[in-house]
């Protein structure tokens, strides 16, 4: 990482590590839970429905989280290298036996009960409605996140994020492994650097690893299914400075949340006026929602059209597939 000064010359700033800087685990957790977004894209929506969650074993999992699909996903940090490879427990085998733990747990208000309302207890009491408990209070805020689709098939698979500022070969060898016999598992490097008296964090994805494939899409298509390496598919999908390329969507545009009265202005770079701060579109639907990750596609409501920006992208990328079609 460089620092980039006014008179175009450039200086490199050392990596540091956490304990240098007197952090925490417990601190980086805290990061984390704040910022789901760092381990998530702008195509899911993500919330904290747990911290410090203790199974039958009495092993306690680090952060735990569910998707706007339903999945619980469970995310486990270490500080370093040798917090990974001092403890009795490999860091993926403890991470396996928590997923296999929440496994069992079938409903929304299974989770609720016994992840969610402890948590907001415990942790969050200032997220909980004057004159509601934490139960009511977690049901009825998963059940807003989640909407009646992933309600209903909550919880079907689990997912797994391992965080650390370095892994150790065996970690990644083991976690490439389970990827690519389908447990979806991700591990992403979290690196602290120091400047001066600022502190400045880098995320690195290192699995699932990228493929050539990864970055050679057309961006005409409706849909890009790229193999990864459990063999799933995922889709590639254009982001908003491409929907301004197309001009289906202009500078000056007027952005609302979903259901929320918080309108945003669109800009030529892809980021938005909002309360009279530019920010990007997923910092904007953060601090209108409270969560730490948005589906920015689904939230964000194009006024004039009254569609969400999916929908707009959407057809128009059927408009070009419908018009690439052969003659019959």
């Amino acid at each position: 990482m460089y620092i980039l000064h006014d008179n175009q010359s450039i200086e490199e700033i050392i990596p540091t590590t956490f304990s240098e800087l007197k952090m925490t685990e417990s601190q980086m957790e805290e990061i984390i839970a704040a910022n789901l977004n760092l381990i998530s894209d702008e195509e899911e929506s993500m919330i904290i429905i747990g911290k410090q969650v203790k199974n039958s074993a009495n092993g306690r999992s680090d952060l735990t989280a569910v998707d706007d699909k339903g999945n619980i996903v469970l995310i486990e940090i270490k500080r370093d290298k040798t917090d990974i490879t001092n403890r009795k427990e490999n860091f993926e085998s403890q991470a396996i036996r928590y997923a296999a733990s929440y496994a069992t747990i079938k409903t929304v208000e299974e989770a609720v009960r016994i992840i969610y309302a402890p948590y907001l207890e415990k942790f969050a009491p200032h997220e909980v409605e004057p004159g509601s408990n934490s139960y009511e209070n977690g049901l009825k805020t998963l059940n807003k996140f989640l909407g009646e689709q992933a309600a209903n098939t909550f919880n079907q698979t689990q997912r797994i994020v391992l965080i650390a500022s370095d892994f150790d070969a065996q970690t990644l060898s083991a976690a490439a492994w389970l990827s690519q016999r389908g447990i979806d598992i991700s591990c992403y490097k979290m690196i602290p650097y120091k400047y001066n008296e600022q502190r400045f964090l880098k995320m690195e994805k290192l699995l699932p690893l990228a493929t050539d494939e990864d970055y050679l899409v057309s961006l005409l298509e409706k849909s890009s299914p790229i193999k990864t390496p459990s063999g799933k598919r995922k889709q590639v999908l254009p982001k908003i400075k491409d929907m301004l390329e197309w001009k289906v969507v202009k500078p000056g545009d007027v952005l609302e949340a979903k259901d929320r009265d918080a309108p945003a202005t669109l800009l030529a770079n892809g980021n938005v006026i909002f309360n009279e701060e530019e920010m990007s579109m997923q910092s904007w639907l953060r601090k209108v929602y409270g969560w730490a990750s948005v589906h920015t596609y689904v939230f964000a409501i194009h006024k004039e059209k009254g569609k969400s920006l999916a929908q707009i992208r959407a057809e128009y990328m059927e408009s070009l597939e419908e018009f690439q079609q052969p003659e019959a």
